[in-house]
């Protein structure tokens, strides 16, 4: 223990007297918390909608006005030519083209059923799909409210009518917020541990101290319990500030215990922070352990369930998440924060990062080698 503690004194001081590993710890996971959550929003608005109207009655003009006042679309274009609106697709200023026929209230009317067309933009898939998805939820509604007045002026005998009300559990509101900051601050978590780490050991090469403490009587595993004990309890010092900002700015206060997402968060930056350490062994500059640092947390968080479901990818993606440290952690941020799961709840997600801890860190301590 007398040695360890020589070697935690001496990471610190490093740690404290570098002005660019201070601002990465306590500034960048800070400003990003705070512009992040803004910018990453799975809604999609003011999508650019061009109409095409031949039929111009009061069916149409309701329709067009219960489409524009959802807050959803601008109305970018109105017409009765299918080609000039066709040219602002072309010339990307619309997104979405909604052409009414010229016997669109006729066929209300008398037939009971009418059509429209949809033309959608989709270079942008996800704003194609969802801007889609709304204009057809809107049809929709306009439909069963056009079915309501025959209703209670019957001069039709409509179909029976089913109704669905839903219920939403654990975030009620639907405020996204709730879903994304939980799992960007696990990517902030994760970041500072894994660059830090990896460019712990290579920076002692480049400096040539490597040598000196390679020729002191310590064992491998004070070096890496060295090097790896700082950045373990600047991670969670981490992790506390994101909490507090989610608090105090967005309102976010997990359901469950804190203590429970601390106690998972310190075997998860055991497994990053051996990642950083494993990378550092293996790479002979800093610019190298940058890189591969880079790639491998880009994968993790690209297959971690952060942007997309990972029910939604493919089977070698879900088993490739098996063994990605960042998909359970933000899986157990959310069921913590927004379900108020316990210990037992994430029982196999602990039992399962232990592992990944285990085996990261002693190919860690196996790898490093005190002689060239």
């Amino acid at each position: 223990m007398r040695t360890l503690k020589f070697l935690l004194q001496k990471e610190f001081r490093q740690v404290f007297r570098d002005p660019a590993i201070l601002r990465m710890i306590f500034i960048m996971p800070v400003i990003q918390l705070m512009i992040l959550p803004w910018a990453a929003d799975y809604e999609v608005k003011n999508i650019r909608l061009a109409v095409v109207d031949n039929n111009h009655s009061d069916y149409s003009r309701q329709l067009i006005s219960k489409v524009t006042s959802s807050g959803y679309f601008q109305l970018q274009h109105y017409s009765s030519s299918m080609q000039q609106a066709m040219q602002e697709i072309e010339a990307d200023k619309a997104d979405l083209v909604l052409e009414i026929p010229a016997h669109f209230s006729k066929d209300i009317v008398k037939e009971d059923e009418a059509s429209l067309m949809m033309s959608i933009n989709a270079i942008n898939g996800v704003k194609a799909n969802l801007g889609g998805a709304y204009l057809r939820s809107i049809i929709q509604d306009f439909n069963r409210e056009i079915r309501l007045r025959w209703i209670q002026f019957p001069r039709f005998n409509p179909e029976l009518n089913i109704e669905t009300t839903s219920s939403n559990w654990f975030n009620p509101h639907l405020n996204y917020r709730y879903f994304m900051v939980p799992g960007i601050l696990v990517v902030l978590v994760t970041m500072v541990g894994a660059f830090l780490t990896s460019m712990n050991i290579v920076r002692e090469k480049e400096i040539g101290t490597i040598e000196q403490i390679n020729v002191t009587p310590i064992h491998k595993y004070h070096f890496i319990l060295g090097k790896l004990i700082p950045f373990w309890v600047l991670g969670l010092f981490v992790l506390g500030i994101g909490l507090t900002i989610a608090r105090l700015v967005y309102g976010i206060v997990p359901v469950g215990n804190v203590a429970t997402i601390f106690c998972f968060a310190a075997l998860y930056l055991l497994a990053v922070l051996g990642l950083g350490l494993l990378i550092s062994t293996y790479t002979s500059s800093q610019q190298q352990a940058i890189l591969l640092s880079f790639f491998l947390m880009m994968v993790f968080i690209l297959l971690g369930g952060l942007y997309t479901s990972i029910d939604s990818m493919p089977a070698w993606a879900k088993a490739f998440t098996k063994i990605n440290p960042v998909s359970y952690f933000i899986e157990v941020m959310r069921m913590v924060v927004l379900k108020g799961s316990g210990l037992w709840d994430i029982r196999y997600h602990m039992l399962t990062m232990a592992g990944i801890a285990v085996v990261l860190n002693s190919w860690a301590i196996f790898s490093y080698r005190k002689r060239a």
